[in-house]
Formats: structure tokens, sequence, C-alpha cells
């Protein structure tokens, strides 16, 4: 549990607070932290990762709410289901565990919960995270936004 907090959640925060005094200086700063799909809605067996997630919301929030007059943005990405070494672990489990091939793996984990049935890319989280620093992003902030396949959608 502590691990996961500190890599998931107090990172965030302490990387917060040694860039906010510069961006509040300049008085421009665009702050992007990255959630999960975990960090809108619970998934048995997985408390930290959870809480974790769950913090970032917050964090993101409260961070939001403290530079809103700055020119300082704070928003959340929430990834669903993305090819990540984590995720390639998890299927390979399940089609060892299971007896199925790992394509069939990697159906069964993205219907269970993501209706698209395809991996968020880390290039959809790049090009949203591009967005959110750009102009047409100035007014958005303490947003949670989901890039899951209409995972939080149901």
């Amino acid at each position: 549990m502590d691990a996961i907090i500190a890599v998931n959640l107090s990172s965030a925060f302490h990387t917060i607070r040694v860039a906010l005094p510069g961006m509040r200086k300049r008085g421009w700063g665009r702050l992007i932290n990255i959630s999960s799909t975990h960090g809108l809605v619970a998934s048995i067996n997985k408390v930290a990762y959870v809480s974790a997630k769950h913090g970032i919301v917050g964090l993101t929030k409260v961070v939001a709410l403290e530079t809103a007059k700055s020119g300082i943005t704070c928003n959340a990405i929430c990834p669903g289901w993305t090819m990540t070494t984590l995720v390639v672990k998890q299927i390979e489990a399940r089609a060892k565990n299971e007896g199925i091939p790992i394509a069939q793996a990697e159906h069964d984990l993205l219907a269970e919960k993501q209706p698209s049935e395809r991996f968020t890319t880390v290039e959809q989280i790049g090009a949203l995270a591009v967005f959110l620093c750009s102009d047409g992003a100035a007014n958005m902030t303490g947003a949670t936004i989901p890039i899951d396949g209409g995972w939080t959608a149901q």
C-alpha cells in the first residue's frame, strides 16, 4: 500500500509542490496529472491503486481551485486499459491461468470493462495532454478526463 501510494500519489504532490512557485512567478502553467479510470470508479482487489488514483483526482481539484486565478491549470487524464508492461503481465497471467491464447485473454480483459474493446494508446493520451496545454484549454481546470473507450460511461 505505502509503495503504491508513494509512486502514484505522493510523487505527483511533491512534483506539483516544486513546480508551482515557478509557474506562479510566470503567471502561467499547465499541470497534468495521470490518474486512471480507477480514479473515477473502483474494481475489486485493487484497494491501494484505486485509493491512489482517487487521491490524484482530489489533488487535481484542490490544486485547480488554489490556482484558478493565476493562469495555471491543473487537470487529470484518466486512461482506461492501456497496453503497458503491467497490463501485458496481466494478460499473460490470464492466458496461462485460463489456458487460452494471448489474443483471447486481451479480448476478455477489454470486454469486461472497456466497451470499445480497444486499448487506449499512449499517442491518444499524449494528444490529450497537448490539448490541455493549448489555448483551447486555457479555462479548463479541475477536470478529470476519461479516455477509456466508454468504461466510465456504463
